[in-house]
């Protein structure tokens, strides 16, 4: 079917209308798309409006949760008369202020291995506005079974990070997250706060990416992972690539998404075993290489509240796990490096991270078990906290 612009969209748009990398039709093409926001908080606002003022013509909204009086801190398409109100229905009155002309779909749930299929199929790119992992694989999976790109985004205190995944054969989340954080490791806003500024930050360049993948620009987020600190108000970029190990998703299942959720840090241990990006080495064997001249990094992954209990000795640095893609940096790339935590889990994570990111040629070491194994088997006095 053919698209045209009306005379007052014409007016509306004048300035896209104008840019060369747009024009009259890279117009059409944003009216005649169709973007799924999941998720109308802190980082669907944003998204959601700047892609109603471009003139998408059809956004699709889930979200199954209400306005609370401390989401208008961040999630400015709410005011204060919508607070107990859907955020969908909210999130579509204020979209409608924007521009009436946007066709606006709403569903008023989660988005669930039960319906996501029938819903993301709907339209051509999906926008990632959750705050939960569940979610997020279950939005990975489906848009690798459908074929559908994605716009991921995430949020914490100060900082954001972006990426688009599996446009036109990408990678995807899992070969970059292949595994969830348990859960007390990866607080959510409300457990850990968020400047309020960043959402709109975080939000406004996944709707950029929305639009350059519309328009079929240069520079698309794809294989990259924009890393965003308010705080230091540094923005650099980490490219990782495709794991050619990973089996791929043909089907959504919960034991796939419960797979990549672990449930505590034994549970997260366990599983980190499968990675073939990272090695294992046990405290035994990282002792006993010392002895023999071995002088690897020893990267500690904790907390700094876990390092005034006890560090390891010959420890190089403590990161905390959360603020590794800022500070990678630090991070030697011509030294072999082991990684702990409390029990493995975490370091675990970090290890198969610095390895998918394809930046450290160097052999990564997981310290299995972490603290708790080195107290058991080399030094019972280090306290099991």
């Amino acid at each position: 079917m053919s698209i045209d612009l009306t005379a007052d969209e014409k007016v509306r748009y004048a300035r896209h209308l104008i840019l060369p990398q747009v024009g009259e039709s890279g117009q059409k093409m944003i009216k005649s798309s169709s973007v799924l926001v999941v998720g109308a908080g802190g980082l669907g606002s944003p998204v959601l409006m700047y892609l109603a003022a471009a003139g998408v013509g059809r956004i699709g909204i889930i979200d199954d949760d209400k306005v609370d009086m401390t989401n208008l801190q961040r999630q400015i398409i709410h005011s204060t008369s919508s607070v107990g109100e859907l955020k969908t229905e909210s999130a579509k009155k204020r979209i409608h202020q924007i521009n009436p002309e946007i066709v606006v779909e709403l569903f008023d749930s989660r988005l669930t291995i039960e319906n996501a299929e029938e819903i993301i199929s709907k339209f051509d790119i999906i926008v990632d506005g959750t705050d939960n992992f569940a979610t997020r694989y279950t939005i990975s999976d489906c848009c690798e079974i459908l074929g559908k790109p994605w716009v991921f985004g995430s949020i914490h205190r100060f900082e954001g990070q972006v990426s688009v995944f599996n446009l036109n054969g990408s990678p995807n989340y899992r070969d970059l997250f292949p595994k969830a954080p348990p859960p007390e490791l990866a607080p959510n806003c409300a457990e850990a706060g968020v400047l309020g500024v960043l959402p709109g930050i975080v939000g406004s360049f996944q709707a950029n990416e929305v639009l350059k993948i519309i328009l079929k620009m240069d520079g698309i987020l794809d294989y990259e992972l924009l890393l965003i600190d308010t705080q230091t108000m540094n923005i650099r970029k980490l490219r990782y690539s495709m794991n050619k190990d990973r089996e791929k998703v043909t089907e959504l299942s919960e034991e796939a998404i419960s797979c990549a959720l672990s449930l505590d840090e034994e549970e997260s241990l366990d599983a980190s075993h499968n990675s073939e990006n990272m090695k294992e080495i046990s405290p035994l064997e990282y002792v006993e290489k010392l002895k023999n001249g071995w002088k690897p990094f020893f990267l500690d992954v904790r907390r700094e509240s876990e390092e005034k209990i006890v560090s390891l000795p010959n420890t190089s640095l403590r990161i905390d796990h959360t603020d590794i893609p800022s500070r990678i940096d630090e991070i030697p790339k011509d030294r072999e490096i082991v990684i702990y935590c409390r029990s493995g889990a975490r370091s675990a994570m970090v290890a198969n991270f610095l390895k998918l990111s394809g930046n450290y040629p160097m052999d990564v070491y997981n310290l299995s078990g972490g603290i708790h194994l080195w107290s058991s088997t080399i030094d019972s006095s280090v306290p099991r906290y």
